[in-house]
């Protein structure tokens, strides 16, 4: 069954009213390099509406009719948003494109060139502006403090209920598919298996979030009793100023990139994360991937299906810092804007319900 999320900041719930359509979300994203200007490889800056990337590479294949693998991209973003997104094809391609390029509910903004194509993966992060109904003044004013806080201390990086499909249980169907040990066949089973890995890495870092709560919100002894830790553990993990708890073997990784490294000295590490400097990453299990070791390993093995080899596997960041968080809110309308930057694979629902403290999926 999907689970309740576990927030990490105490606040009282934000009321507001959110809804995902092309005149209430925008999303752009920030390319991970400067382009060359020269080079074999037409790159364009696309503005889409009402259209999912799937559906615009079809659209791009068709209008310069190459094979959707030679249009490069960098990450899906959703139909139901206005959305910038960069998209690489062969240079040779270009006059097919101009000819042939018709719907209205694509528009080219900027066009460049660079020496290789647009690869998944290669964007730094995505820019948000996010118009929410039926906020109060004073709830706006909350919104923003509460915002502008987690700008400084971060927030749990869950992945969003978009991951999980309209029923929010795709990923019950790609255990079973991981579970069958057959290739996997197409992207639709990739996704489902990947669902899957996404929701077991979700339930990990709720009970990590759950475990820091305990820590900062009782006394030493009472922590140590409710989690059954030593009280020397206790007094350690308490003494890390970041809410979220590093532990001896947690895999860390310089932030926003960097090499990967265990955690040997707590009270070291948990300086560095409170820097920002590094962050700690939760396993995506797969048949290549590093598990974390000693206490960490611990804490991971639940969730570690070993199992899912359908799939390379991967870390992801377990906490992440929202940038150039700014809102405006207009009294009259009772509408507040939220703009705001997240690195690549972070989810804008996620932020929006750690500070609203209510989950934003539409009931089906």
């Amino acid at each position: 069954m999907n689970h309740i999320k576990i927030y990490a900041y105490n606040h009282s719930p934000i009321p507001f009213n959110f809804r995902q359509t092309i005149e209430r979300f925008f999303v752009e994203e920030i390319p991970m390099y400067p382009f060359s200007h020269s080079g074999n490889y037409l790159i364009l800056k696309v503005q889409k509406q009402d259209m999912s990337t799937w559906k615009l590479i079809s659209v791009l294949a068709k209008a310069t009719e190459l094979s959707e693998r030679d249009i490069g991209y960098a990450g899906l973003k959703d139909k139901s948003a206005t959305t910038i997104q960069y998209f690489s094809i062969p240079k040779n391609a270009e006059r097919l494109l101009n000819k042939n390029l018709t719907t209205e509910r694509v528009q080219i903004l900027e066009r460049t060139y660079h020496k290789s194509p647009i690869k998944v993966g290669h964007l730094k992060g995505n820019k948000f502006s996010i118009v929410l109904h039926n906020i109060e003044e004073k709830d706006a004013k909350f919104f923003n403090t509460t915002a502008k806080k987690m700008q400084k201390e971060g927030i749990p990086n869950y992945y969003g209920y978009q991951r999980f499909g309209e029923d929010s249980r795709s990923y019950m169907q790609g255990k079973e598919i991981a579970h069958s040990g057959k290739r996997l066949k197409g992207s639709k089973e990739k996704l489902l298996v990947a669902a899957y890995q996404s929701h077991l890495y979700n339930k990990w870092l709720g009970e990590r979030v759950k475990l820091s709560t305990i820590i900062a919100s009782n006394t030493h002894e009472q922590a140590s009793k409710k989690l059954g830790y030593p009280l020397k553990l206790i007094s350690v993990l308490a003494k890390q100023k970041m809410f979220f708890k590093l532990f001896l073997g947690d895999i860390v990784t310089p932030y926003p990139y960097g090499k990967m490294k265990y955690v040997k000295d707590m009270t070291f590490s948990s300086a560095l994360f409170e820097q920002q400097k590094i962050s700690p990453t939760g396993l995506l299990c797969g048949a290549k991937v590093d598990r974390s070791a000693s206490d960490a390993y611990y804490l991971e093995e639940p969730y570690d299906d070993t199992e899912l080899n359908a799939l390379k596997g991967d870390r992801r960041f377990a906490w992440i810092w929202p940038k150039e968080v700014e809102t405006k809110y207009n009294p009259d309308s009772k509408k507040l804007t939220v703009d705001f930057y997240l690195p690549k694979g972070s989810y804008a629902t996620t932020f929006l319900e750690e500070i609203g403290k209510f989950s934003l999926k539409e009931k089906v």
